[in-house]
């Protein structure tokens, strides 16, 4: 697994994973806020840019991340949280070990299949997918995702570099992707976050990972669409981790 690494590692671990096509620098802004109270994990997910292996599916990812802590981080990190596709992977983290974190941050997770997206991406993206190298065509995509302007040469880059196999495969498991049961059995204190803007698909998702954990926190981001509070809120983003993680340790850095 290929990641970048914040702030010392003698301090508690926060792992942040992106969001689909995206890359590690969905958290950088975040976690150069962080370095000076944490040790921040930025994963790439396999199948993106600058990850060592292809996009095989959601479970995958997630073992390999769990094999990733137990090699390296004793077995447990204080959070882990996940955008999108990060997020489904994190849900799946939380489903596989019970006791791999004490927190949790799920940003707009789709938990319900959607089958009639999921078929028709392979056709879509198989006679579209050399649009990518288009600047043209990656600035109207881009514009449409809602990231902020200063991400866009991060976002190009990466796009292209994204084989038509591995985004294929991850949107297909994005749009594919059902809660497990056992998620509901980690003990780690989940906090769910959703844009006000956001599609009925995510907000109903939201609302069911939160009947289906009813010990975990909901919240909804006024005004906010898809993936903007990691990606163009980092302030706001980063003082929502430290209040997650302050409010039961008073002994934490200020």
């Amino acid at each position: 697994m290929q990641y970048r690494e914040y702030g010392r590692s003698d301090k508690e671990t926060l792992i942040l994973l992106h969001g689909g096509g995206l890359s590690w620098w969905n958290y950088r802004e975040c976690a150069e806020k962080l370095q000076d109270e944490y040790h921040l994990i930025l994963p790439v997910l396999d199948g993106h840019a600058g990850s060592d292996y292809p996009f095989t599916s959601i479970e995958d990812n997630a073992q390999e991340i769990i094999s990733f802590i137990d090699e390296n981080l004793g077995g447990s990190v204080l959070l882990i949280a996940g955008l999108s596709l990060g997020a489904q992977i994190a849900l799946e983290i939380l489903a596989k070990r019970q006791n791999i974190c004490s927190y949790a941050l799920i940003e707009s997770a789709a938990v319900i299949p959607s089958k009639i997206t999921n078929s028709l991406i392979a056709p879509a993206f198989g006679s579209s997918y050399g649009l990518i190298q288009s600047r043209t065509f990656a600035k109207l995509q881009f514009r449409s995702l809602k990231i902020k302007d200063d991400l866009f040469e991060d976002y190009y880059r990466d796009t292209c570099l994204i084989r038509k196999e591995d985004m294929i495969a991850f949107m297909k498991a994005n749009t594919s992707y059902a809660l497990k049961k056992e998620t509901a059995l980690s003990k780690a204190e989940i906090h769910i976050f959703y844009g006000e803007k956001e599609t009925g698909e995510i907000r109903k998702s939201a609302n069911l990972i939160h009947e289906k954990i009813p010990s975990s926190s909901l919240t909804i981001l006024p005004g906010f669409c898809h993936g903007e509070f990691s990606i163009n809120h980092p302030d706001q983003y980063a003082a929502a981790v430290r209040s997650i993680l302050q409010r039961n340790n008073p002994d934490s850095e200020e």
